[in-house]
């Protein structure tokens, strides 16, 4: 596998995880959540999305190892 996939595979699951993270972070703020709280919300999805991706990322090389 080139660099270059991985180097863009990598920015395309931040981009999802910086997505997700705005999508908490807004949807706590339209439920009524303070500032920081929504900020939190927001960190928080973007760690869980982050974890998920390493997750599955490691759980498929050891398929194919």
């Amino acid at each position: 596998m080139s660099i270059a996939v991985v180097l863009l595979t990598a920015a395309l699951v931040i981009v999802f995880a910086l997505l997700a993270a705005a999508s908490a972070g807004k949807l706590a703020r339209m439920d009524g959540a303070s500032y920081p709280s929504a900020v939190r919300s927001a960190a928080a999805a973007f760690t869980v999305t982050l974890s998920l991706a390493s997750a599955v990322t490691a759980a498929i090389a050891a398929v194919y190892t």
